[in-house]
Order: structure tokens, then C-alpha cells, then sequence
């Protein structure tokens, strides 16, 4: 497996620190409100990648935050006139809702910042202790010239990141481009004890304690959206690797930018939208393959025109899968058709799969081959087919969808699905004993439900009306 290392700036061969086992951080949402479109790339990208690496045999150990201290947190907190933490507490509820509607995986550790405050507190001290860091009027800031490879990840000399930087400059800083590792605390302010006062955690210190605390001085992989690079990721290396004196993260990734309308997201040009908006709209799914339908590293686009085209294409998987049950329930092992050429296309299919996915987590690609799989399906099942080929489609159509983590509600269908089939066989038996007066009021009531009825010569075959 090849991945696209943002540190090296070329795709290199996946080797981990540690036989099998994968150490992996992926940074996880501020949360003091609902997570837009653009936060939701990430979460569903990186999920995918700890997806396919269990599935190529990896030992994964998935770590995703939660900043939970935060000046935007405390910001709305004040706003409502409410304690901090009960947004925080909040909004990572919603953040879970959103999660589990996109399909998400919960991580196997998801550490808050407020839960690391002594773990935060040794790096500063050891920071500081070592000369990488000095105290003023209660904050403590990192001296980010002292490390000689700052910039490394983001691949731009000092000067640069200076004028570009996001970093407030004050006078109390030894030099503009230094960063806060230490707070002192604000009036009205959560804070914790610490050697230089009252205070909380600058942005950047709590991502590398909580990956210290949970997977070590050294792991495989971090992970985030691209305007993580700087500041944020560049100054969880610098700390980090002056604090512990041991190469931090070996495989930086990172996804690309969303637009709305062909335009950057931004709530000033009214283009900015959740995740809950657009679900309450279109579903959680059509959102997950929009985020899956392109490769991860190259800018996507939101409009209706592309939701809809992603909700029209999952129709056609779910389509797809719903008529192999049909076979499989309709199967003749009478069959005289010869299996054994489609049964070998099948590990094609799974090849071409597994080629896209190791070439740097290509899902664009591994949902192609998903539909080619799709193809040779509704060609092959024109007519009843034995047993086995059906087992074997549908053996191999789950195991992708379940990699790209989509046609996850299927699962939550299955008693519906019964009761319209029940519903079905009761119209069969009516009209065979010419109770037309029951069929069609079985009709009818199928129908107000959005559901249309197809007479096939393999039986009767049902969908749901597009309105």
C-alpha cells in the first residue's frame, strides 16, 4: 500500500513502525456547534483509510479528539450564558448523531483536552525546561526558530510563515512567529493549575499530548483536513520532537478543500452549510459518497445538481444489492447456464478494487470497480442463477460497500423489507383467489407509502418512488 506522505511530498510504500500494528490520529471537531460539509471529509476519509487497512490485514489502533477547551467554545458559552463545558458536552453529542448518520465508526479512543491537562503540563515543563519555551505574564510560548526544522511539513522558509501566519503577535512574544503553548487565564475563563499560574492549553499542545498518552512518542500516521498543515500540524512537530527527542508522526495525510457552487465555503457568502442541513434534505449516505466519490487529496464540489447525482448513484447500489436478495431467494441450482466465468470475474473485481485502494486510498476508483461489479450483475441475473453465484456476488458486494463504509443502513431495512414482502404474498394469494378488491387496496396502500410494484417474470419486484 502507497500513501501520499504531505512530510515527503511523494507517495511512499506504507510500512509500520511495528509489524502489523498501525498507530493512527486523526484530528477530531472543536466542538461548539454542528460540523459543516467541510469538517465532514475528513471524518469520513480517514474512517475509510482505518476501514481498508483492518480489511488489508492491519492491526489499527484509531485515536480522533475532541477539543473540548477552546476560545470559539468559550465564546458561545458566554454568548448563552452557560458553563463551557456544557457546550462542549453538547455539541459532541450532536457531533456523535452526525457521525453515526454518515456511518462513521467510533474511534477506539476518543480523548478530550480537559482530560489531559497533566499530561499537557509535563510537555510544557519539559519545553520549557529545555530551553524550547519561556514563560510570560502567565503564557508560555514556543520558540519556533530554536527548532531548525520548523516548516518542514508545510514546506516554506520562516519568513514566509511569518507573514502568512495566523498567529497573533504581541509584544510579550520573543518573536512573532513564536506560538502559545500555555494560557494564562482570562476572567470568566475555564483554567487549570499549573508552575506559571491559572491557565488552559494553547490549540496545538493538546493534540501531541493526547497522541503521547494514548499511542506513544512515535506513530504511523496523522491525519486531518489540508488547513491543518499550518499551523496547527507544524506545530505539533516542532513541540513535539523537542519535547520528546524522537521523530513524532512518520505518514502525514491530509484531505482537500471543499467549495460550495464552485466557491470556498464561508458563512459571510451565505454558502455554508451542516451536515444536518443537508441530511435533513437528502440523508446521510448521499453526503458520505460525496465525500468518498473523488480522491481524497483533490478539491470536491457541493451543489444540489452534485448531492442529487450522488443520491441517484447510491439508488442504483442499493438497487443493485436488493435484486441479489432476489435472486438469492429465486435461485435454481437447476440452472444449466455456466458459472465458472462469472464467478472468476468476481476476484477481478475484487482485485481492481484492492489496486485503486493501495494506490494512495483511491476510492474514486474503488467505487468504480464496485460498479462494474454492478454491471456484470444485473447482466448476469437477467434470469435465475444457482445458489452459489448469488452467495458469491453478494459475498463480494458487501465486502466492498462495507470498505467504503456505504449501504451501512441496509441492516436497519431488513423488518421493513419483511413487512412489504408479507404484504406482497397477501396481494399474490388475493388475487389468485380473485379477491381483486384486496389486491388493490394492498396496492394502494403500498403506494401511499411511496412504494411501486413490478410485475417480472422472476415474480414481483418492488421500489421506492422518486418524487
Amino acid at each position: 500500500m502507497k500513501l501520499y506522505n504531505t512530510l515527503t511530498r511523494k507517495k511512499e510504500e506504507f510500512i509500520p513502525l511495528d509489524g502489523n500494528k498501525v498507530k493512527l490520529y486523526a484530528c477530531g471537531p472543536t466542538v461548539y456547534n454542528y460540523i459543516h460539509i467541510g469538517n465532514a471529509r475528513p471524518i469520513c476519509v480517514f474512517d475509510t483509510l482505518r476501514r481498508y487497512m483492518e480489511f488489508r490485514g492491519y492491526d489499527v489502533t484509531f485515536v480522533q479528539n475532541f477539543t473540548d477547551v477552546d476560545d470559539k467554545i468559550i465564546k458561545k458559552a458566554n454568548e448563552e450564558g452557560v458553563d463551557s463545558s456544557d457546550i462542549a458536552a453538547r455539541y459532541m453529542a450532536e457531533y456523535e448523531t452526525d457521525a453515526k448518520g454518515l456511518g462513521i465508526r467510533p474511534a477506539d479512543i476518543h480523548p478530550k483536552a480537559t482530560e489531559a491537562m497533566s499530561d499537557i503540563i509535563a510537555i510544557v515543563e519539559a519545553l520549557v525546561e529545555k530551553g524550547y519555551a519561556y514563560e510570560t505574564n502567565g503564557d508560555v510560548y514556543f520558540r519556533s526558530r530554536r527548532f531548525k526544522e520548523y516548516g518542514k511539513l508545510s514546506h516554506q522558509p520562516l519568513d514566509d510563515l511569518e507573514s502568512g501566519s495566523r498567529i497573533e503577535v504581541g509584544d510579550i512574544k520573543e518573536d512573532p512567529l513564536d506560538f502559545a503553548v500555555w494560557k494564562a487565564a482570562k476572567p470568566g475563563e475555564p483554567y487549570w493549575e499549573s508552575p506559571w499560574g491559572n491557565g488552559r492549553p494553547g490549540w496545538h499542545i493538546e493534540c501531541s499530548a493526547m497522541v503521547k498518552k494514548h499511542l506513544g512518542d512515535t506513530i504511523d500516521i496523522h491525519c486531518g483536513g489540508q488547513d491543518l498543515i499550518f499551523p496547527h500540524h507544524e506545530n505539533e512537530i516542532a513541540q513535539s520532537e523537542c519535547a520528546n527527542d524522537k521523530e513524532y508522526v512518520r505518514y502525514w495525510l491530509h484531505n482537500g478543500y471543499i467549495n460550495v457552487d464552485n466557491r470556498k465555503m464561508s458563512k459571510s457568502l451565505g454558502n455554508f452549510f451542516t451536515v444536518r442541513d443537508v441530511a435533513e434534505k437528502y440523508g446521510y449516505e448521499p453526503i458520505k459518497y460525496l465525500m468518498l466519490q473523488a480522491h481524497y487529496r483533490s478539491p470536491i464540489n457541493y451543489s444540489l445538481e452534485i448531492i442529487e447525482q450522488c443520491a441517484s448513484a447510491l439508488e442504483r447500489l442499493h438497487t443493485c444489492r436488493d435484486n441479489l436478495d432476489y435472486a438469492l431467494a429465486h435461485a435454481d441450482n437447476a440452472a444449466t447456464d455456466s458459472s465458472a466465468p462469472f464467478l472468476a470475474s468476481l476476484e477481478g473485481f475484487r482485485e481492481q478494487f484492492i489496486t485503486a485502494m493501495d494506490d494512495d486510498l483511491n476510492t474514486a476508483d474503488g467505487i468504480a470497480a464496485l460498479f462494474d461489479l454492478v454491471k456484470a450483475c444485473n447482466i448476469h441475473f437477467t434470469d435465475p442463477k444457482p445458489e452459489a453465484d448469488c452467495k458469491a456476488a453478494i459475498a463480494l458486494f458487501d465486502e466492498l460497500a462495507d470498505i467504503l463504509g456505504l449501504l451501512y443502513n441496509r441492516g436497519q431495512a431488513d423488518d421493513l423489507d419483511s413487512e412489504i414482502q408479507a404484504l406482497i404474498d397477501e396481494r399474490q394469494d388475493a388475487r389468485k383467489n380473485r379477491d381483486f378488491a384486496r389486491a388493490d387496496a394492498i396496492r394502494d396502500q403500498l403506494s401511499a407509502r411511496g412504494i411501486v410494484l413490478e410485475d417480472t417474470p422472476q415474480g414481483v419486484k418492488y421500489h421506492f418512488r422518486k418524487d
